[in-house]
């Protein structure tokens, strides 16, 4: 369609044209009267044309689409799936859902396949049913984004109704119909299963430490007695009965070792099979300990009676690795000078206090945690070299709380430590200029207000020799009161950044060049194993860029290679995905000439979540469905099912777009006027004219 001004506008276009036309050809000429009409209707259509293209016309031009409906099959591929689902059943669904699919789309329906691990347009009966674990919700939310906008008539969801991760499925609202489709077996099979085991991650050497098992069964009466087994490399070192009570489904047993040597070690706990039992695959659980040589002895000294002092007390006191000493000047002398790490609140001071404090730390060369305030000596504390530099302003101060930075990878903070986070009230801090050095790094930002700053509030620094950290602030106590009014008397953010911090300053106290270390004390078999690297010259100075190769070995006494650099942002290297099992490692690499290396041993566990659960869960799937309008299927029933969305009544979606496009910029136009001038001109000049 053609649109443009107004009607007599055109006829104003084509009086320009006529009137050129006839005083240009309107004399004598020296071809014929037959040739001089021709040129004129010539000259009349270009110089008419011309005036209207000046009208800026356009084309209007209308595109109509039909989208089909669209039925998305998800399918729960996950372990469970397979192994609690009688194969024939299994088979059924997924080839009536094949047949389903084939039905529709002879229907007019477009017909998509997603599963837990893939998106791809996999036909139902050729999924290999091996995902590790099942979020639901996350499947579905994806459909929903992926199909957002779109004629999306309905979602076909395969499951047993087992989740063990992301959020209940039941009680999310998606937009659009959900047909649910029930597999796996809801009559209780006899089983038993260990689901966890409860032990703190660090012992001391020649202390006893508690293993707890937690034991689940199923479908076993009166009488039954369960032996549960610990073991180390093979050896049984302990073996328990436990009596499985009558209408429980869950008891406990406890396993009491006396820690011997030093480093990671790993136990196995297992539930020795009983008559009948359905599957052996949840019979076995690791516990992962680092056995390290006896308690930490964390000195606690401040310049003067404070809260923080009780609340880092209290922290440290919520962890039975840590001996505590504390000194007070003129109240609590020090009486041990045995000491592995100090806090040194507000040391050193301006009014001198703790001076044989300080001496110790100094001699000893013991890592530290200074807390600054309003008694801080900042000249003297910028001499002891922890990396950090305050220059405050008087005696002014910025009222901060604290943010993670997402670059320090030393040690992580849990998803519900950054809510809590956000709940501190704000705490003073010296207001002046704050500078970073020698390699330090923040783990805490300040955020004034709503906004987050550079300036840092927790800083590590110092050398792999002396390991220094710094804390900006007299008013965390208020972070740990706010946390344990708000959970239950339970400030474990607060607690953990403590404790963290001291591990941290106490970890790997030696004056290694080649400092490599994996990010988290144990990963699971899913995650992204990650390591983190330092290299330091002679005088402990940071270098990047220097190769590094990191050799793994494994419990079969297989290795595994890896090559890398540190770079300036710390990102950390990752190494994937690793089976289960104790590996130990060793890196190399050569700093100034001279080969270094650094060794350890990193754990990388399995988790069973899909055999911790053997009876299907319908009751999710039947509420999911009805929320959103639907029920709950069966396989016998998918013939119901394809009648039911065909009775639904889904519809295609007539799509209706309109473009809009400048006359003036279709080239064609341009060839076909100049066409018709060179004809007029080729043709004046051939007959004789001008």
């Amino acid at each position: 369609m053609l649109l443009s001004a107004s009607p007599w506008l055109i006829g104003l276009c084509l009086l320009v044209g006529t009137g050129y036309a006839a005083l240009l050809y309107s004399a004598k000429a020296p071809w014929s009267r037959a040739v001089n009409y021709v040129l004129a209707a010539v000259r009349f259509v270009v110089v008419s044309f011309l005036c209207f293209l000046l009208l800026s016309p356009f084309l209007k031009s209308t595109t109509t689409t039909t989208e089909k409906p669209t039925l998305v099959l998800a399918l729960d591929d996950s372990k469970s799936v397979a192994l609690f689902t009688p194969p024939a059943v299994l088979s059924q669904a997924t080839t009536g859902l094949t047949r389903l699919a084939e039905a529709l789309r002879q229907k007019g329906f477009s017909v998509e396949t997603r599963t837990l691990v893939a998106t791809g347009a996999t036909r139902p009966d050729s999924v290999q049913f091996r995902a590790p674990a099942t979020d639901l919700d996350g499947l579905l939310a994806g459909i929903g984004e992926t199909f957002q906008g779109r004629n999306l008539a309905g979602v076909v969801l395969l499951s047993d109704g087992l989740v063990n991760q992301g959020q209940a499925p039941e009680f999310t609202d998606y937009r659009f119909p959900i047909y649910t489709l029930g597999v796996g077996d809801t009559i209780p099979k006899k089983d038993v299963s260990l689901p966890a085991l409860s032990y703190n991650r660090l012992a001391f050497s020649g202390n006893q430490f508690p293993i707890e098992a937690e034991l689940a069964y199923d479908g076993y009466g009166a009488g039954t007695t369960a032996t549960v087994q610990l073991l180390e490399k093979g050896r049984v070192l302990q073996t328990k009965r436990v009596a499985l009570p009558v209408g429980q489904q869950r008891t406990k047993t406890t396993f009491l070792l006396t820690a011997t040597g030093t480093g990671k070690r790993r136990y196995e706990v297992r539930a020795v099979p009983l008559p009948g039992e359905f599957t052996l695959l949840n019979n076995t659980k690791f516990a992962y300990l680092d056995v390290v040589k006896g308690k930490l002895r964390v000195l606690l000294a401040g310049a003067a009676p404070h809260p923080d002092l009780k609340a880092l007390r209290a922290a440290i006191q919520q962890n039975n690795n840590f001996d505590l000493i504390t000194y007070l000047p003129g109240i609590s002398p020090l009486k041990s000078q045995d000491f592995d790490v100090a806090i040194l609140h507000q040391l050193p001071a301006r009014s001198g206090v703790g001076a044989e404090v300080l001496a110790q730390v100094a001699a000893r060369r013991a890592p530290a945690l200074y807390v600054l305030g309003a008694q801080s000596d900042f000249g003297a504390y910028n001499r002891l070299s922890t990396g950090l530099k305050v220059q405050p302003r008087g005696t002014q101060t910025d009222d901060v709380t604290p943010v993670p930075n997402p670059g320090f990878n030393r040690f992580t903070f849990e998803e519900d430590a950054l809510r809590r986070f956000l709940a501190y009230p704000p705490v003073p801090v010296p207001f002046g200029e704050v500078r970073l050095s020698g390699g330090a790094e923040a783990a805490l930002w300040q955020q004034v207000g709503r906004v987050a700053t550079k300036k840092p509030l927790l800083v590590f620094g110092g050398t792999p020799a002396r390991r220094q950290a710094t804390l900006l602030t007299e008013g965390s106590w208020q972070w740990r009161l706010q946390e344990a009014v708000e959970h239950d008397d339970k400030p474990e953010a607060y607690d953990r950044l403590v404790l963290r911090t001291l591990q941290l300053l106490t970890q790997n106290a030696n004056r290694k060049r080649l400092d490599v270390y994996p990010t988290q004390d144990a990963f699971n078999t899913s995650d992204d194993v990650t390591f983190g690297a330092e290299t330091y010259n002679a005088i402990f100075e940071r270098t990047y860029g220097e190769p590094v190769t990191l050799t793994l070995t494994d419990e079969q006494q297989k290795t595994r290679t890896f090559s890398f650099a540190p770079t300036p942002d710390g990102a950390p290297v990752h190494l994937g995905e690793l089976p289960a099992g104790l590996y130990r490692y060793r890196a190399r690499a050569t700093l100034g000439g001279q080969p270094q290396q650094d060794t350890g041993e990193v754990l990388v566990q399995e988790q069973q979540l899909e055999a911790l659960q053997s009876r299907a869960d319908h009751n999710l799937l039947a509420q999911l469905a009805r929320r959103s309008g639907q029920r709950l299927y069966f396989p016998p029933q998918i013939d119901q099912l394809a009648q039911d969305i065909e009775k639904a009544g889904y519809k295609p979606v007539i799509y209706e777009q309109e473009d809009l496009k400048d006359l003036i910029n279709l080239k064609w136009l341009f060839f076909l006027l100049l066409a018709l001038v060179t004809a007029e001109w080729a043709t004046r000049k051939y007959s004789g004219g001008v």
